[in-house]
């Protein structure tokens, strides 16, 4: 299996098709008073689809991270306890079987490196080709500082143990950065919402106000402008509170 790009389940895409064409509505509506619109805005549902896939992908590789961090350390334990690698590998999977799932990706893929092994695949190259089809830039490292540590003869125990050292460092890192700016982020979300409730109560409070810019052609063209502005400004915005690590 390829982690490169999150497929979304048929529950997800109802889901977010709802989502949307609430957004949609609420949109149409504030901005422009004209259900033409709804239809005209539709077509941002591929952007919307697109966003959201990106977003569970991202979210996946955190736990895939994660989840592989647990298991290589899993591996180092049965290594100190005089485990060749390869029935490391399978006293790890043991292990992962009783906190994990059997559907998630750090069962899976253990479960994939075991039966492979026993069909003579050495370790190395299965950590790699893991590595490729995960699109995680830490297990990729992993693989390939495990790959020249077993082709040199380097010993695996004080590389894996300082390796997956590295790796906790960094998760540890990005969860306090993650922290720091969860403040920040909330301010991001309430500045982004604040226009629309202004829309919202202008309208319902003062009727007609705002009837210079609906159902005509300049109304519609300020209307769209100002709805371009503020996806810019709420794309900005986002962007600005994503740090990677």
């Amino acid at each position: 299996m390829d982690y490169g790009e999150y497929q979304m389940t048929g529950k997800e895409k109802i889901r977010y098709l709802l989502v949307y064409l609430i957004l949609d509505g609420i949109t149409a509506y504030l901005f422009f008073h004209s259900w033409i619109a709804v239809f005209i805005l539709f077509p941002g549902i591929v952007f919307f689809f697109r966003d959201r896939k990106k977003a569970k992908t991202e979210q996946r590789k955190g736990e895939m991270q994660q989840q592989f961090l647990t298991g290589m350390q899993l591996v180092h334990t049965s290594l100190q306890a005089g485990y060749a690698i390869e029935n490391a590998f399978k006293e790890a999977l043991k292990e992962l079987q009783k906190v994990y799932e059997e559907n998630t990706f750090i069962v899976r893929e253990f479960q994939y490196i075991v039966n492979q092994i026993g069909l003579n695949r050495t370790v190395e190259s299965l950590l790699m080709e893991l590595g490729q089809r995960s699109h995680v830039e830490d297990i990729r490292n992993f693989a390939e500082i495990f790959y020249t540590a077993k082709r040199t003869g380097g010993d695996l125990m004080v590389i894996i143990q300082n390796t997956l050292s590295c790796i906790w460092q960094k998760q540890e890192t990005g969860r306090e950065i993650e922290t720091l700016l969860s403040g920040k982020q909330m301010e991001q979300t309430m500045m982004s919402v604040i226009p629309l409730f202004i829309l919202a109560y202008v309208d319902l409070t003062s009727p007609g106000f705002l009837d210079a810019m609906y159902h005509n052609v300049t109304g519609a063209v300020i209307m769209a402008l100002c709805l371009c502005v503020y996806l810019l400004a709420y794309f900005w915005g986002r962007k600005i509170m994503h740090i990677r690590i």
